[in-house]
């Protein structure tokens, strides 16, 4: 049976398997007029090539915003799987393009696809961008969403190092002591060596008793005498104070409500601003 690239027949809507195509090379490069010219020929906009990467893949990678929303309008498939499973809008995430992450929600990507790897939120959290990591999480993201390597969303942040993120996600009521392999986001963020990410999962909540699959606690991955070594110490030997042990507890019953989502409420500022962590 003969099978013909324009209309996409083979492997359903999506075309061949292929190396590379025109409309990838365009889609990739922001080359606009060019993947104009190649849609108006009838070129196809869900083609895949190696790894199962469609032009909207391409495209939302290297956060090409205008071919983004050229594809879309062609009607490229929004939540199509490359061979890891990721949709594009992961792919986006995955560049930080809030342009880009905004394009594809408003033509109805998944916030929360069903995937066996990084969600969008982890793909935020580990290229830093705090905007996203927002947008993201005003639209629903899932903030336990669980990788079999990376952990939750939280623990890619912490192990990142992206402390805006982090407060971000600890705000909206993200677990503190959600566990990978028995790993915190404590153990990550003794692992780095950053004091801040440390008072600030402690300020949340974070368990420094906490044994990973190894049996060790948070200060067990710090140096001797180090500044987080000392930091961890403090608070193995001082418990927290009656008004931080009050605020733990407030931001608890938050729950998954999280913090930015009840300072929407009708509740004094004074105890918003007393359960944020600033």
């Amino acid at each position: 049976m003969e099978t013909r690239a324009a209309d996409c027949s083979f492997l359903g809507d999506l075309g061949f398997w292929v190396e590379h195509t025109p409309v990838h090379e365009a889609a990739q490069r922001g080359e606009t007029r060019q993947l104009q010219q190649l849609i108006e020929s009838g070129a196809c906009v869900n083609q895949v090539m190696v790894d199962s990467i469609t032009p909207l893949h391409a495209a939302s990678l290297q956060g090409q915003a205008q071919c983004v929303q050229l594809l879309l309008a062609a009607g490229a498939q929004v939540d199509a799987r490359n061979i890891d499973g990721s949709t594009p809008l992961c792919d986006a995430c995955a560049s930080g393009s809030i342009e880009c992450v905004k394009l594809l929600l408003s033509h109805g990507a998944k916030v929360n696809p069903p995937l066996y790897t990084a969600s969008p939120l982890h793909e935020a959290c580990m290229s830093g961008s705090s905007e996203c990591v927002r947008l993201l999480i005003d639209v629903g993201a899932n903030l336990e969403a669980h990788d079999c390597h990376f952990g939750t969303p939280l623990h890619v942040a912490c192990a990142r190092e992206h402390l805006d993120c982090v407060k971000m996600l600890l705000n909206a009521g993200a677990n503190v002591n959600a566990a990978k392999l028995h790993e915190t986001a404590l153990h990550h963020a003794a692992k780095v060596k950053n004091v801040d990410l440390i008072e600030m999962l402690i300020q949340f909540g974070g368990n420094i008793y906490a044994r990973d699959n190894r049996g060790r606690k948070p200060s067990d991955y710090t140096w001797s005498s180090s500044a987080p070594a000392k930091c961890l110490e403090h608070y193995e030997k001082t418990p927290l104070s009656l008004s931080q042990l009050c605020r733990v507890s407030l931001r608890r019953v938050a729950g998954i409500r999280g913090l930015e989502k009840i300072a929407r409420l009708n509740i004094p500022p004074r105890l918003i601003d007393y359960l944020s962590y600033n």
